[in-house]
């Protein structure tokens, strides 16, 4: 029989760590001192910026009332690297509020090796002495290890602070707000909503940098690959007009910002919103066909890649289309017929086939295809077997001089698949999803989120994964995607940028369901928690404007309904 006996009220509370031990702190104590407390046994795994206490993802600040497991949350993680840009960017805004009065910060849009890309309002470009200026404070901020904190206000109080900031994208955001208050962010008197969590105070704070670029500079942070460093400046040109260009489509569109997209779906006119998206993808993709047509009859080989979800294959096949228009016909050849045998892949340090890598491609093989074709010969189509895990033989294939090859995969521009192969007859284009249409002046809508649920809901409506199956494959996608395609993206002659300022409208809808059915207490759910928290900023489109989507629109390729779906590009 179990002994119940009479015991006096705790005044503790207890932290249980995953090694197995446990302290005991006073109820009410900041999550950051039991971290302290054990951190000298959790070295090497990056700094700790955050928690999961009992599977929920907290804060530091937060204050332990109840017994809990704990969980810390370092930079190597990628909600940890998220906090430490954050907070990072909140440090740089709140420096800034001193070192340029009246003036206010934009952040705009990543930087492939780790940084944000900002201007001043009144986009002056600021001089050395200015950028030192506000560099310094930065460091003096972080030395002083000044506490970051929350500060409930009343809506209107919110509504007009961010009005005198000069931020009209944020007061439009909130001002349709159900509740009447708001939780902002406080950091030596200076106050700001951001959109996710913070670190406990700028000390932890102590590495980044800034630098010109373009007309503004670059808020430098370290990657989740090395958390102890920053990487070396990579300039991209191509990869920022892009966003520059995105920028001024969102200007034409009508667009600039999640407030104005929710306005015109509640307003009916997203009709026209889908309609000019749309209109330039199509002028973008026409304007790469006709410079294929141009370099003719020598660009034969077309090499398409870019990461996951980005809409390639639609892509791929829009592109044959108008090249057709162009009076060439289009032939594809799928790289991953080009495996070496099942037994000759190579394995990662797990001893898993790593079938991302380029050695698990016969480039030897393909690389005397090419040539033959280019020479005018034929050759026979290998066809890789997947249930066999074996090489068998197809068709004849011969390039007319009226041809091009169409040729996609994670190592199209990868210079080592081509080295025999003449730069001129090659054609190469890199496809990402880079949205530029962000909260507003200081939240950023990420990338890599819109391309996450694009695959969230194709894998749930073709494959059969759930989001939580979608999500727990992810980090492993990123990872082939770092080390394989975003590496080689400098490779390409084109950008083509497949994002479309109406879709997380659309992607909202379907997605939300499946993220409530990811199980609770689960990494999966914090994620899921994450983006959830993220779409609530988006007016979902009604059920009835789905029509008004092309049905050869990239989208379609995730929510369904492409007209391009049995559509083979081939020989005659």
């Amino acid at each position: 029989m179990t002994c119940i006996t009479l015991a006096p009220i705790r005044r503790t509370v207890q932290a249980r760590f995953a090694d197995g031990r446990a302290f005991d702190g006073p109820c009410g104590t900041p999550l950051e001192e039991f971290i302290k407390a054990a951190a000298i046994h959790m070295q090497g795994n990056g700094r700790i910026v955050a928690a999961l206490v009992n599977g929920r993802l907290r804060e530091l600040s937060r204050l332990l009332n109840e017994d809990a497991s704990i969980v810390p949350v370092t930079m190597t993680d990628s909600d940890g690297v998220r906090i430490y840009r954050r907070s990072l960017s909140f440090l740089m805004i709140a420096a800034a509020t001193e070192v340029f009065p009246g003036r206010r910060i934009t952040i705009h849009h990543s930087m492939p090796f780790g940084g944000y890309y900002c201007e001043r309002d009144d986009r002056q470009r600021l001089s050395d002495e200015e950028l030192d200026r506000l560099r310094a404070r930065m460091q003096e901020l972080v030395a002083a290890d000044l506490p970051i904190t929350h500060v409930q206000v009343s809506l209107d109080e919110a509504l007009q602070l961010f009005l005198e900031w000069g931020d009209q994208e944020k007061a439009d955001l909130f001002a349709k707000r159900r509740k009447d208050y708001l939780t902002l962010y406080e950091l030596n008197g200076v106050r700001d909503y951001f959109h996710g969590f913070m670190v406990p105070s700028t000390g932890y704070l102590d590495l980044f940098d800034l630098r010109h670029y373009n007309q503004g500079f670059i808020l430098q942070f370290p990657r989740r690959r090395d958390p102890t460093l920053l990487q070396p400046f990579e300039d991209e040109p191509r990869l920022a007009r892009v966003f520059q260009d995105y920028e001024r489509w969102l200007t034409i569109i009508g667009v600039p910002s999640v407030t104005s997209l929710n306005d015109t779906i509640r307003d009916g006119r997203i009709r026209e919103v889908i309609l000019v998206s749309e209109a330039l993808h199509r002028q973008q993709i026409t304007n790469i066909a006709a410079e294929i047509a141009y370099r003719q009859p020598t660009a034969k080989i077309v090499l398409i890649s870019g990461p996951t979800s980005a809409g390639k294959t639609t892509f791929s096949k829009r592109l044959a289309v108008q090249l057709l228009a162009h009076g060439i016909h289009p032939v594809t050849i799928s790289m991953d017929n080009y495996f070496v045998n099942r037994e000759d892949t190579p394995r990662d340090e797990k001893g898993n086939y790593d079938f991302e890598a380029l050695e698990a491609v016969d480039v030897a093989l393909f690389q005397a295809h090419l040539q033959t074709l280019l020479a005018g010969g034929a050759i026979v189509q290998p066809l890789y077997n997947f249930h066999t895990g074996l090489r068998e033989w197809g068709g004849e294939l011969s390039l007319a001089r009226d041809q091009v090859l169409i040729i996609e995969g994670i190592h199209g521009l990868n210079p080592r698949l081509v080295t025999e192969i003449p730069i001129q007859s090659l054609y190469r284009i890199f496809i990402s999803a880079l949205t530029q249409l962000n909260l507003d002046k200081h939240n950023r809508v990420p990338t890599t989120d819109t391309r996450m649920l694009r695959r969230i809901v194709r894998d749930a409506a073709h494959r059969g994964y759930s989001a939580a199956d979608t999500i727990a494959r992810w980090p492993s996608v990123r990872t082939g995607e770092k080390q394989y395609i975003f590496p080689n993206q400098h490779n390409a002659d084109v950008f083509f940028n497949s994002a479309l300022v109406y879709e997380l409208a659309v992607l909202k809808t379907l997605v939300y369901p499946l993220l409530l059915q990811v199980e609770p207490d689960t990494p999966e759910r914090v994620e899921a928690n994450r983006l959830r928290a993220f779409l609530q900023w988006f007016a979902p489109l009604p059920g009835d404007s789905l029509a008004y989507i092309p049905n050869d629109s990239i989208l379609r390729e995730f929510v369904g309904g492409s007209v391009l779906d049995d559509y083979k590009p081939g020989s005659r």
